[in-house]
């Protein structure tokens, strides 16, 4: 996710625009992103710099920028570790390297109003969970591995909540389906990861949903697997998982998500072009077409 979203949050520093980028169409890996405006319209594509990857994680940092970090190679299956950095005007970076262990299938989000967190994920040998953490600083510096709290999982999500703080929640926690979770975690204001918060009755346990804040201090989740569903959770201000809300939305799962207009979330992607987008009270709009092309776990932030 994390929106990192998510990729994969609520609008830290108030960001009119977003970036989803990289991903994969088919079987080719792309570096290819779209930029999204502060009404909600996904520009055309953008051809992308540095390693073309999937199942990576992107946070906003600094305020007004961003960070794409992590992911895969397909169909090596190398995990990776670089970092590309998003300016204020959107422009993205070739790669950085960091310290941090290479894996993918990742949660991030912003916390403390201009830094991010990289969390949970897996790497190699394929299917080892992790419960590791990274912190990224508001100059964009990724920190060294913390060993994190909470149950190792995959394919998780991961948004701000409360202004200046996140929630990691859903995933994969061991062999499909019985794995699959809703279990969540919470991220205090100074990136400290909570302990596990059992799932919330009415909760539907998936892995792969988005998720992004909207009305400056809540956020909210939608979708996932499997099977692939358009079912949503909204996330109070104080972090609380509500219960299932009935799609009002094609069911889609491995897309991205993203604050726009400062208090205004967008998904797009996955398995379909389309975007929904969620307004200042959290309200899912039906679907919309893209000019984007159509590609599957790329990752989301916003910026500006």
């Amino acid at each position: 996710m994390f929106p990192i979203v998510p990729a994969n949050s609520a609008a830290v520093g108030g960001n009119q625009e977003g970036i989803f980028g990289f991903g994969h169409d088919g079987s080719p890996n792309t570096a290819m992103t779209n930029l999204v405006s502060n009404i909600g319209v996904v520009s055309s594509d953008i051809t992308g710099v540095g390693t073309a990857r999937q199942h990576l994680g992107a946070t906003q940092y600094g305020e007004d920028k961003g960070i794409f970090c992590f992911g895969y190679l397909n169909p090596s299956g190398a995990d990776q570790s670089q970092k590309n950095l998003v300016s204020n005007t959107g422009v993205v970076a070739t790669d950085t390297s960091t310290v941090a262990t290479a894996r993918r299938e990742l949660g991030a989000c912003g916390f403390g109003d201009d830094k991010g967190i990289f969390t949970f994920g897996c790497n190699t040998p394929p299917g080892t969970q992790l419960t590791t953490c990274n912190i990224v600083s508001n100059g964009g510096v990724v920190a060294s591995d913390t060993s994190g709290i909470g149950s190792a999982r995959r394919r998780t999500c991961a948004t701000q909540y409360g202004g200046d703080k996140g929630i990691v929640c859903f995933g994969q926690i061991g062999s499909l389906p019985a794995g699959m979770t809703a279990i969540s975690n919470l991220v205090s204001n100074v990136g400290v990861m909570q302990t596990d918060t059992a799932a919330v009755a009415g909760v539907t346990a998936r892995y792969e949903p988005m998720a992004c804040g909207y009305g400056g201090d809540k956020s909210i989740f939608f979708g996932g697997a499997s099977p692939t569903t358009g079912i949503s959770n909204l996330i109070s201000n104080t972090g609380i998982v509500a219960a299932d809300t009935a799609a009002v939305a094609t069911a889609n799962e491995g897309g991205g998500a993203c604050e726009y207009g400062g208090n205004k979330g967008i998904f797009a992607l996955g398995n379909t072009s389309n975007k929904n987008l969620v307004s200042s009270t959290g309200v899912i709009a039906s679907d919309t077409s893209t000019v984007a092309t159509q590609r599957s776990s790329p990752a989301a932030c916003s910026f500006n």
